[in-house]
């Protein structure tokens, strides 16, 4: 029954309806599911949003859900040339709720997705969105830089000798990657198709570029915490403890910084809840939303 179960959700995310965008003139793929109030689901790195497969079916049953590929990830194009940020990933959301007329969205957002939210949150705060975010739940991710640890690779992509060390990136080396970092098994087939996401239209050489948001989180750690902590709309935590990027640590920072908002811990799970135990991700996050 487990299985049909996951299936069903698979095949719901699959044939969700599929729209692309135009954004500086490069494509960007999105999809839109579901009835009810809008629900934006903010993938991280280096997957897309596929990641969301699991909660898709649940999800869209009460929400009119929406997923995108940011610019260098999965289905959406991957130009060299782009300037890589987390304001310019950002501003394809601001693209999105324009192209769709959304103007109220609640947000699950995970890794690189949290520092897009956060900063959407500070745009909000400073009054410059068109539309209304209503709340927010991160899943695991560098929210607080100090309380976050890199894997190795990632500092070293991220580093000067990115380029040239990106080319023995394999899929050998990239699924053990992801692996580590989870405390389950991905589902099967999972982290090979995630390669092929990554590597489609020469992803690979644009990684080290995506991986220059390490050192933005750093830099404009003031603008996004301080989003965090000044924020006026509902937040949430729901974390993977067995996570060694941003588990633990980041659990105990969140209580520190943000004592009044909610902390859904979860035992036994690493830095990708949504794929290692999507029905624990959805039970944190119906509670949160009071949705029962």
């Amino acid at each position: 029954m487990q299985g049909l179960q996951s299936e069903v959700r698979v095949t719901r995310y699959e044939q969700a309806a599929k729209f692309t965008l135009t954004f500086q003139g490069h494509r960007l793929q999105a999809r839109r599911d579901g009835q009810g109030p809008a629900l934006w689901l903010i993938h991280g790195f280096p997957t897309s949003s596929r990641d969301w497969r699991g909660l898709w079916s649940e999800l869209a049953a009460q929400h009119e859900v929406f997923a995108l590929d940011m610019l260098g990830f999965g289905a959406s194009a991957k130009p060299r040339k782009f300037v890589y940020s987390i304001a310019a990933s950002a501003d394809q959301w601001v693209a999105l709720a324009e192209a769709t007329g959304v103007r109220k969205v609640a947000v699950l957002a995970h890794d690189y997705g949290n520092t897009v939210a956060q900063e959407l949150l500070a745009r909000q705060r400073e009054g410059r969105l068109g539309f209304r975010i209503t709340s927010v739940a991160f899943l695991n991710g560098g929210l607080f830089p100090e309380a976050t640890r890199p894997l190795r690779i990632q500092r070293l992509l991220a580093g000067p000798l990115g380029p040239l060390l990106v080319r023995f990136i394999s899929e050998r080396t990239f699924t053990a990657s992801l692996q580590r970092i989870c405390a389950r098994p991905w589902p099967d087939g999972e982290l090979a198709e995630a390669w092929q996401q990554l590597t489609r239209d020469g992803g690979k050489a644009v990684m080290p570029k995506l991986l220059r948001y390490i050192a933005e989180r750093h830099r404009h750690r003031e603008r996004w915490v301080g989003a965090l902590q000044h924020a006026t709309v509902p937040l949430a935590l729901i974390n993977g403890l067995e996570d060694p990027i941003s588990g633990r640590g980041i659990v105990a920072r969140w209580r520190e910084l943000l004592p009044q908002a909610p902390v859904y811990e979860l035992a036994g799970v690493g830095h990708y809840p949504q794929v290692e135990a999507p029905n624990e991700v959805l039970a944190a996050y119906r509670d949160f939303m009071g949705e029962g």
